[in-house]
């Protein structure tokens, strides 16, 4: 099963006090609640810490890799921390380096790796145990898109090999990528839950109609209202007009053959699935306007693939 927890910062700006490092903190055994209780594979985060510890990985959004080492030299001595034998940790190193591509960089000095190349060091180091459970919070932030992606296969791989992987991020795309159930916080509280499917296809699509004479546009907006029971955008100057539905496979053809009636000729009749910028605009009720307009937005993902 995989499950997602998304963390909304209505403010716009940063995720600061938005609680999703909070939330891996507590869930990793690295801060105490203030109250509540929480579980993780079984075990109380808090009255059970370290048996927590014996079962999870952690990178968290800084890498945690010495710099004055080499990539092999750091994930052998991880592995020493983790008490393997001399034999095993370089085994284990060679292994994660060649799955993460970095076996030609093995021997260089850490410091002067690019920033996905720490990142994706950073996320083998936590998998020298290989974890029954793995957090990461926000391992792509500022890493270019073939970085990005490389870690994304990573993630894939690692949910599917069995690891549960609790990931958050600030990037949209990202949670609809890597994301299998949805949990919708605001203010600290959970307003929705589901699959990224199940979520946008709650919200509804935008349905839009071009028509041919600007005249017609008034009708063509009249003809949305009646059936979406919502109050259209009108764009006269683009001859076009657009209105959020639910049922979108019904409006559609009711659409097309309400226009027909009233005389007005479309030139496009569309309909755009929602992303889950919209899903989570929308749920926030910070929805904008009209469909397609870009807001700024930020969220926490978790992917549970257990």
């Amino acid at each position: 099963m995989t499950r997602i927890i998304v963390d909304y910062n209505p403010g716009h700006k940063t995720l600061t006090g938005a609680g999703k490092t909070t939330a891996v903190r507590i869930l990793t055994t690295l801060t105490q609640p203030d109250s509540g209780r929480a579980w993780v594979a079984g075990h109380d985060v808090v009255r059970d810490p370290a048996g927590v510890r014996r079962l999870i990985g952690l990178a968290g959004q800084h890498a945690a890799v010495d710099e004055k080492l080499g990539g092999r030299d750091n994930l052998r001595m991880f592995a020493r921390l983790y008490h393997l034998p001399a034999r095993l940790a370089r085994q284990r190193a060679d292994d994660l380096l060649d799955r993460f591509g970095l076996a030609e960089a093995a021997d260089r000095v850490v410091k002067g790796y690019s920033g996905g190349m720490r990142r994706k060091l950073d996320l083998a180091a936590s998998l020298i145990v290989a974890p029954p459970v793995l957090f990461l919070d926000e391992p792509t932030t500022g890493l270019d898109p073939r970085s990005r992606a490389d870690i994304w296969a990573g993630v894939r791989e690692l949910a599917e090999s069995g690891t549960t992987v609790l990931l958050t991020t600030q990037y949209m795309d990202e949670a609809d990528q890597l994301a299998g159930h949805i949990a919708v916080v605001d203010a600290g509280r959970v307003i929705a839950s589901g699959t990224p499917d199940q979520l946008k296809a709650a919200i509804g699509g935008r349905l839009t109609v071009v028509v041919r004479d600007a005249r017609a546009v008034s009708a063509a907006a009249g003809v949305l209202a009646r059936i979406s029971g919502a109050e259209p955008v009108i764009d006269r100057d683009g001859r076009q007009v657009s209105v959020a539905v639910t049922d979108a496979v019904a409006t559609l053809a009711d659409v097309a053959a309400e226009l027909g009636r009233a005389g007005v000729v479309a030139q496009d009749v569309a309909l755009r699935r929602p992303t889950l910028d919209d899903v989570f605009l929308r749920l926030t009720g910070d929805a904008p306007d009209s469909g397609g307009r870009p807001a700024a937005q930020t969220a926490q993902t978790a992917r549970d693939a257990a």
